[in-house]
C-alpha cells in the first residue's frame, strides 16, 4: 500500500525541498515522488492533516523504559508506541535496567525485543560492569552486537584512570563514550541546585561547581587520550562555557540537554513537589538563559527528553525520599517549541544526534527511505494531564502553555499516529 501525505512543509536543511509545501508520495517505505500535486489512486491511504509539517525522523539520545526489571514504570512496547506518538522514529536506550545491560546478550535482547516496532531502538551499554564504576564492561563485544555509545546512567565515574582507559579504549573501535557531569565529593547528599532557593526551603545542596569539577576533567582527560566524548545532560552556564572553548581547541567532545534544563528554575520547587525533582537539578534563570543561547550557538549538540518514567510509589512522596526523573517524550517538542526557533530544534534532534551517535540519518527527497515525523508547529495548547500516554506521569510541564501538536511518524515501513 502506498501512502499520501498532502500540502505537507518539509523541513529539511539538506533537502531541496527545505521550506517548500509539497505532496509526497511513500510506497514500501521508499519515497517516490514529491510535487506539487500527486493524484490519489486507489489502494492509496491519504493523509490530510491541518497545517501538516514534515520533517527527518526525531532521535532522542536518552530514554529510559524500565523494561527489563522495572516494567510497572514502562514496557518497551508500550513505550516505543508513546515515542511513536511523540514524533520520534528512533531512541537510545539507557541501561539502567535490572539487570544492567552490560553484555553482549542484553545488547541483544533489547533490540530483539523491539524489532518489529516502528521506532528504532538502539542500546547505550554500560560503561563498567553493572554500572558500578569498577571494571569497564565488554564494550567491543557491545559495540559488535549493537550498542551505540557507553554509559553509566546518571552515575559520574569517580575513578580517573578508569574513565581514561575507557576514552583509549574505545578508539579501537570507534566507540563513544558518555561521562555524566557530576562529581558525587562536591554534591554529596544534596537533592536541589545550592542556592537562595535550596537555602529558603531547607534543602540540601548540590553546587554547580560539582557539574563544572567533573567537566573539567573529563576534558583534560579528553586531551590528553584523544577519542570522542559526549557529555549528557549538562544544566549550568558555566559547563556550555567550558565545553565552548574545548571545542575551540578542536577536542572531540559533544553534549546534550533537556527540556526542563532549557525552561525551568529552581523557584518550582516552592511546594515541594517531587515532579521537579531532577538528576541534575534545575539551576537559575541565568543558567536557562545561558543554555538557550548555547542551544541557539550550536555550542550545546543535542536536545534529549532524557524521559525517566518513575511509578508513583517511587515519585509521589515525600520530596527527599522521591527519585529523580521526568517523562519527557510527549511534552518534548511542544514545550521547547515556545522558546527556540523550529530549525534549530529539528537539527538538534536529527541530523546533529545521529551524526554524533553513528546513526545513519535519512533525507526528504525521492528514492530516499521514508523515515519522518509529522506535526503542526503552531497549534497553541495547554500540556495536561490527558496529554500523558507513558504509564507513568511525572511530567514537570503539567498545566505549562505549549505550543505544537505532533501527529505522528512515517518510519520502518509503518504509518503511526495519534
Amino acid at each position: 500500500m502506498s501512502t499520501l501525505l498532502k500540502n505537507a512543509r518539509i523541513i529539511d536543511v539538506s533537502s531541496p525541498f527545505h521550506h517548500q509545501v509539497k505532496d509526497i508520495l511513500i510506497h514500501d517505505g521508499v519515497i517516490k515522488k514529491i510535487a506539487d500535486s500527486i493524484v490519489e489512486t486507489k489502494g492509496d491511504k491519504v493523509i490530510r492533516l491541518e497545517n501538516l509539517h514534515v520533517s527527518c525522523g526525531w532521535f532522542d539520545t536518552s530514554v529510559s523504559l524500565g523494561e527489563p526489571g522495572f516494567e510497572e514504570r514502562e514496557t518497551l512496547h508500550h513505550g516505543l508506541t508513546v515515542a511513536a506518538k511523540s514524533g520520534f522514529t528512533a531512541i537510545a536506550l539507557n541501561a539502567n535496567t535490572n539487570p544492567i545491560i552490560d553484555s553482549k546478550s542484553d545488547v541483544e535482547y533489547v533490540i530483539n525485543k523491539s524489532k518489529y516496532s516502528g521506532v528504532k531502538l538502539y542500546p547505550i551499554a554500560a560503561l563498567t560492569q553493572k554500572s558500578e564504576g569498577k571494571e569497564l564492561a565488554e564494550l567491543h563485544d557491545m559495540k559488535q552486537s549493537g550498542a551505540i555509545a557507553f554509559a553509566d546512567y546518571n552515575k559520574p565515574i569517580s575513578n580517573d584512570n578508569l574513565m581514561k582507559v575507557a576514552l583509549l579504549y574505545a578508539q579501537n573501535f570507534d566507540g563513544l563514550i558518555l561521562s555524566f557531569p557530576k562529581n558525587n565529593s562536591i554534591s554529596g547528599e544534596g537533592i536541589a541546585n545550592e542556592g537562595i532557593n535550596s537555602t529558603k526551603l531547607g534543602l540540601k545542596g548540590i553546587p554547580a561547581l560539582a557539574e563544572h569539577i567533573q567537566i573539567a576533567r573529563d576534558l583534560f582527560l579528553l586531551e590528553y587520550t584523544g577519542g570522542k566524548l559526549h557529555i549528557p545532560t549538562i544544566s549550568s552556564a558555566k559547563s556550555a562555557t567550558l565545553i565552548k572553548e574545548a571545542k575551540k581547541k578542536g577536542l572531540q567532545v559533544t553534549c546534550s540537554v533537556t527540556p526542563h534544563h532549557l525552561l525551568l528554575t529552581d523557584d518550582e520547587l516552592d511546594e515541594f513537589d517531587s515532579r521537579f525533582k531532577t538528576t541534575p537539578p534545575l539551576r537559575t534563570k541565568k543558567d536557562v538563559k545561558a543554555l538557550q543561547k548555547a542551544v541557539t550557538s550550536g555550542v550545546i549538540d543535542i536536545i534529549t527528553s532524557d524521559h525517566n518514567p518513575i511509578d508513583v510509589e517511587h515519585k509521589k512522596v515525600e520530596f527527599s525520599e522521591a527519585k529523580d526523573g521526568v517523562v519527557g517524550l510527549e511534552s518534548f517538542f511542544a514545550s521547547i517549541n515556545t522558546t527556540l526557533d523550529l530549525d534549530t530544534i529539528i537539527e538538534s534532534i536529527t541530523r546533529k544526534p545521529r551524526a554524533i551517535f553513528g546513526v545513519k540519518s535519512a533525507q526528504i527527497n525521492e528514492n530516499s527511505e521514508a523515515d519522518l515525523t509529522l506535526f503542526n508547529p503552531d497549534k497553541e495548547f495547554t500540556f495536561s494531564h490527558e496529554h500523558l500516554l507513558s504509564t507513568s506521569k511525572n511530567s514537570p510541564f503539567i498545566n505549562t502553555k505549549c505550543k505544537g501538536e505532533v501527529y505522528g511518524i512515517y518510519a520502518n515501513q509503518k504509518l503511526i499516529l495519534k
